[in-house]
């Protein structure tokens, strides 16, 4: 009996609440965190992935609840998409202290989990938050705009092959940019439109 996409997407919870390997598993458990796995809709045809969760995500378990949440909601109502119909998550799924990027380590230790949830979830569309998303997703690829800033390519819908089949990259700006800069609210808004064409009628 194959296992369903929740079974497995449980696994990979199991998995990563276990992982004591992991450098950040101690940080995690030294402060009451939790690892902040994934929210949404195991059938969902967009995917949002950003870097590592923070303070607020990691007190609760749950990917972008705070301040930079509330602007992703807000976005994903502005193209009609409720947030549970999603999925969202982040390349690391442990806090880095102190909001630090994530080390090479760390991202080489939780990606194969990320990769896990792509081709489990099978998402039509792969929306990227923020530069550090970016560049590992495009790379993962292979794709030939790996390597280009985020300011050339946002917004933009960049073809890519994973393991199911064709899927797509759009690249965004980190929700949190928005609320320090009215103008990145405003190209967010925009560019948040180019989605609307993966949303199944």
């Amino acid at each position: 009996m194959s296992s369903t996409r929740t079974d497995l997407l449980r696994a990979i919870r199991d998995e990563i609440v276990n992982l004591t390997e992991s450098p950040l598993y101690r940080y995690r458990v030294d402060n009451g965190y939790f690892p902040v796995i994934g929210q949404g809709s195991h059938y969902a045809d967009i995917m949002f992935i950003g870097e590592a969760p923070g303070k607020n995500e990691a007190e609760i378990g749950r990917p972008f609840c705070g301040a930079s949440g509330r602007v992703l909601d807000e976005l994903l109502d502005s193209i009609h998409v409720r947030r549970e119909d999603v999925y969202v998550t982040n390349i690391v799924k442990d806090r880095p202290p102190n909001n630090r990027d994530p080390q090479r380590a760390e991202i080489e230790l939780y990606a194969p989990f990320l990769e896990r949830q792509i081709d489990i979830i099978q998402p039509k569309v792969i929306a990227t938050l923020g530069r550090f998303s970016m560049e590992f997703i495009l790379r993962q690829f292979g794709s030939m705009q790996a390597g280009l800033r985020i300011s050339q390519v946002h917004g933009t819908v960049i073809r890519v092959r994973a393991g199911y089949g064709e899927a797509s990259v759009v690249p965004l700006f980190h929700p949190a940019a928005a609320l320090y800069n009215a103008s990145q609210r405003s190209t967010l808004e925009q560019d948040f439109q180019v989605l609307k064409q993966f949303i199944s009628a």
